[in-house]
């Protein structure tokens, strides 16, 4: 039975392992005051082009989106997010556990816009509401789908001329920022972004998030925040090391081009064989809409995520793809198409 019901089923990259041993002999200042830490932001101010932001690394990205955006907002104020947004449906309310609203708007294709989040300012006015502040966005978006430079250029001004932040959840952002038709780079989120994060967990490293804070107004006290959300690992050269040895060369997009690349053959097969899918995604997660009978014979095999019904006798399922899926089988999986309609 092979899995691709997600991308963190493994542990992490052999150079990770390998770097984060060799750390193990160190003594290592603790709280992320280390010299692995301190490195590895430094590595990712290169990247993005700013040598002003703030770097942190984080344990998960439930924690990572759940800290920073209850310390972004004052207690009377509100997110707003796709129906389909992460901290809408996959965090168990932890954002809104701290206080804080989270107003949805329904986009299609996952995809936030100027006029969806218009409605939702339209709606709220006054101090009998809540007061929309932060618009959370996510690339690639949680139906695989990415943010293109024009769109996220304009949520940007947007967000500037409505006073409200602009906060990305990149933990899937290695793949979306290596997908094709993508024209968004790290400097470009560092642009347009008040604060995003940089996701390891499922882009090869044993786990961690690294959030970048670019807006001077977000920055101040954060390491308090972090602390009071148990958010502040004492062993914090664990998560440096990963991040130093992701971004001292370029293993952090080789790796997410891997991912992309596997489900990329997999999508040919699908198209090939004649179906369709519920999301244009060009990323790591994929979501083909199948026949039940031959979902039900894929699963005796496979393992994946059941995702949406579309018809009595078709389904859509989530596959995905990571850093470590061995191309054979990928190639076993395609076979099934092919074996299963000669």
């Amino acid at each position: 039975m092979y899995s691709f019901k997600n991308d963190y089923s493994e542990g992490a990259h052999p150079k990770i392992l390998e770097a984060l041993s060799k750390a193990s002999k160190e003594q290592n200042t603790a709280y992320g005051m280390d010299s692995h830490s301190l490195r590895a932001a430094n590595l990712i101010r290169e990247k993005i082009g700013r040598s002003d932001a703030d770097v942190h690394f984080l344990e998960g990205g439930t924690q990572t989106n759940l800290t920073a955006i209850s310390a972004f907002l004052r207690p009377y104020e509100a997110a707003v997010s796709a129906e389909t947004g992460h901290i809408n449906g996959h965090e168990t309310g932890a954002v809104e556990a701290t206080g804080h609203k989270i107003v949805t708007v329904k986009a299609d294709d996952g995809i936030l816009t100027p006029q969806l989040i218009q409605k939702v300012l339209d709606q709220f006015q006054n101090e009998h509401t809540v007061k929309p502040k932060l618009v959370y966005i996510s690339d690639s978006t949680e139906i695989g789908t990415i943010y293109t430079k024009a769109i996220l250029s304009d949520l940007c001004d947007f967000c500037r001329k409505n006073g409200l932040f602009l906060y990305l959840d990149g933990a899937r952002l290695g793949s979306a920022l290596t997908a094709q038709g993508n024209d968004l780079t790290l400097r470009d989120l560092a642009q347009f972004c008040d604060a995003f994060y940089i996701g390891g967990t499922k882009n090869g490293a044993l786990f961690g998030e690294a959030l970048v804070t670019c807006n001077p107004e977000l920055k101040e006290n954060f390491r308090y925040m972090l602390k009071q959300r148990g958010a502040m690992l004492a062993k914090g050269m664990v998560l440096g090391v990963q991040f130093e040895t992701l971004f001292e060369k370029n293993l952090y997009f080789e790796l997410a081009e891997h991912a992309n690349h596997m489900a990329e053959r997999i999508k040919i097969a699908v198209r090939n064989s004649g179906f369709a899918f519920l999301s244009n995604s060009p990323t790591n997660q994929i979501f083909p809409i199948l026949p039940n009978d031959f979902i039900k014979k894929l699963s005796q095999d496979f393992d994946f995520e059941v995702w949406e019904k579309t018809d009595a006798s078709h389904t859509a399922i989530r596959l995905v793809t990571s850093w470590a899926t061995p191309q054979d089988e990928v190639d076993r999986f395609i076979h099934c198409f092919y074996d299963f309609f000669e």
